[in-house]
């Protein structure tokens, strides 16, 4: 295997300088699945990128099948394959053959039961370290275990089969834009991290809700958030990992020794929707409720609370699909089920009916053409966006995704949100990308609960490769804000945002609330007048508002890695208004061998500069109290 290009080279040469130790081209998609076709056991067509097991096939077929997905996908990163393997109820797998499955790229892996406990895996589900030639070097990391989902299941870890070091863990190492939920994991224990590889083993994750898990190994994972869960234990820390309403979690007084940041409950949680088969055979997806003050899983002694809208009553779309079917469709009161692929969106799928569903499976990708915004949500209550990555296209985009038309006409509710859950963006990577705005939230009441805004600071996007080549991105592949939050009560957990070119978060909203945020500035503007912000030097990485009046930040982290030009100063990580009612918790920034943060937050915290690479510099609450 060879690295695709030099900004991997720089990718893995800026993750061995870290030295942490523990303390628009989409292609026409095609079945590739051996069980693919058509549709199984009453399900409705959910296209050939779709396959269904159930408990009666032989473990052999199951096995080679997984096998055969992810020999495609695991190095397939900007590829356009998209792919959902989903299990009816029932056990898979035996203590003598178990199901050993490894996931890819673009690879979600999903029960099709109401609880987690309904579809058990006897083996393992796990992602390794992804190793790449550097100069004749293996170098094996998950910086890049991008894109994957693994949700509403059991899993007996069994290791039968596999050598001394892979049995000693169920390993999940992964990095941003993968998510774990509704999961029930028992029999041994799971790790954030590959040790069985050689390397520098780093990964950075990352995100658990609604599990219940046996005691987890961090590993050398950056930053984490766990969300509503249950553990069993946690072990070791690196930079920011956080804990909202999770039981079990680790005491956080000691911190920044380690860095944990833990709170009692989530002040507002809803759960993804999914899609199950009930006791008839019958084909529904479960869309949880609202919760405030939440603590723990939400089935452990019944169905998720929530309301389940049948399987008909949704707009299953295939990327041949043209937007005004899809519109007219959502018109008529239909929800909408995007099906894995790639779907080229040259005019706005309009949300405008309150309450809508409107989910992804398998990854599915929306890209913008000829500078449309993908996808809009109207000043309407409850709706609920899960699942769905949008890419920006070639032209350039006023914004990829907009909630609410303008901020004051107060959209949402408390009691019901709209929610974006598992939603990614992408300005780059794949192909070349130009946007305004990534995420603009203007409603009020809105929930997101994960996502991952990032402008590609490596890809194939054909920029010209050499000396230029970081040049050419910052020129070519433009996008100036990652996340924009205009409306007032929204609440974000799991809020991680990369590389823009200018603020990488504005928050303008009252009342605000952000549970873990993760940030990385951007590694390629060519000279110091390229990243001025007037006469300040540099963009925050988390920027609110100079209005704001009251705004509350759990567990944050900025981080510099100026590769195109090592001598670039940012000002700060955070920068606040001086008032009160704007509080910030356990933030902090860290250099990752180029460039300068001169404080952490308004001139506060010393400098994160190339004298101590990989060791943040904390601020424990701002302003001090």
């Amino acid at each position: 295997m060879t690295i695709q290009s030099p900004d991997r080279r720089r990718r893995l040469r800026r993750a061995l300088a870290l030295g942490l130790v523990l303390t628009t081209t989409t292609a026409t998609l095609t079945s590739t699945s051996a069980t693919a076709g058509p549709p199984r056991h009453g399900a409705p067509d959910l296209g050939p990128n779709v396959t269904i097991f159930d408990p009666g096939m032989p473990v052999g077929e199951i096995q080679a099948t997984l096998d055969a997905a992810h020999a495609r996908q695991v190095d397939n990163e900007m590829g356009t394959a998209r792919h959902a393997y989903l299990f009816m109820p029932g056990t898979y797998g035996t203590a003598e053959q178990p199901l050993q499955i490894k996931v890819g790229y673009y690879t979600e892996i999903s029960g099709l039961g109401a609880s987690p406990t309904d579809v058990t895996i006897n083996g393992k589900v796990e992602v390794y370290n992804r190793c790449l030639q550097d100069g004749g070097t293996a170098n094996c990391l998950a910086l890049v275990n991008f894109w994957r989902t693994l949700s509403n299941l059991s899993i007996n870890i069994n290791a039968a089969g596999q050598d001394g070091c892979r049995s000693s863990a169920n390993f999940w190492a992964v990095s941003q834009a993968v998510s774990m939920r509704r999961l029930n994991v028992s029999g041994g224990n799971l790790s954030l991290m590959d040790y069985c590889t050689a390397g520098p083993q780093y990964a950075s994750g990352g995100f658990i809700a609604d599990s219940r898990l046996p005691s987890v190994t961090n590993g050398s994972q950056q930053q984490w958030l766990t969300r509503n869960s249950e553990v069993a234990g946690w072990s070791n820390a690196v930079w920011n990992q956080v804990f909202a309403g999770t039981v079990g979690a680790p005491d956080d007084s000691g911190f920044p020794d380690p860095p944990y940041t833990t709170r009692a409950t989530t002040p507002l949680s809803r759960e993804k929707p999914y899609l199950f088969v009930d006791a008839k055979g019958e084909y529904q997806v479960r869309v949880p409720a609202a919760q405030r003050d939440s603590r723990g899983i939400s089935w452990g002694t019944q169905m998720t609370p929530g309301r389940t809208i049948p399987i008909r009553d949704f707009f299953v779309a295939k990327p041949s699909d043209p937007v005004h079917v899809i519109n007219s469709q959502l018109a008529r009161g239909k929800h909408l089920l995007f099906t894995p692929g790639v779907y080229d969106i040259a005019r706005s799928i309009q949300v405008r009916r309150a309450d809508t569903v409107v989910l992804g499976i398998g990854h599915a990708t929306l890209t913008a053409v000829n500078g449309a915004i993908p996808l809009q949500v109207a000043d309407v209550p409850g709706v609920v966006v899960a699942g769905v990555t949008i890419d920006a296209g070639l032209e350039e985009s006023p914004v990829l995704l907009r909630v609410g038309s303008r901020h004051g006409r107060n959209a949402g509710t408390p009691q019901n949100p709209t929610t974006l859950s598992d939603v990614y963006f992408r300005v780059g990577g794949p192909h070349i990308g130009r946007t305004n705005i990534a995420l603009e939230v203007n409603s009020d009441h809105v929930l997101i609960d994960h996502t991952w805004v990032w402008r590609g600071d490596h890809g194939v996007e054909g920029f010209t490769e050499g000396v230029n080549g970081d040049t050419d991105r910052w020129r070519t592949n433009t996008g100036r804000y990652g996340a924009v939050i205009n409306g007032d009560h929204v609440t974000a957990t799991g809020l991680f945002v990369e590389h823009f070119q200018r603020y990488n978060t504005v928050w303008n909203g009252e009342h605000g609330t952000t549970i873990l945020y993760q940030n990385e500035l951007p590694y390629d503007p060519p000279t110091q007048a390229d990243w001025m912000n007037g006469e300040v030097e540099g963009w925050a990485g988390y920027k609110v508002g100079d209005h704001v009046k009251h705004h509350t930040l759990y567990g944050g982290g900025v981080y510099v890695f100026n590769q195109n030009n090592p001598s670039i100063h940012t000002e700060n990580g955070f920068e606040v208004p001086e008032t009160p009612g704007v509080k910030l918790h356990h933030i902090m920034t860290v250099n990752l061998s180029a460039g300068i943060i001169d404080h952490v937050v308004n001139g506060v915290g010393a400098a994160a500069d190339t004298t101590r690479i990989g060791a943040p510099v904390y601020v424990k609450q701002y302003p001090t109290p």
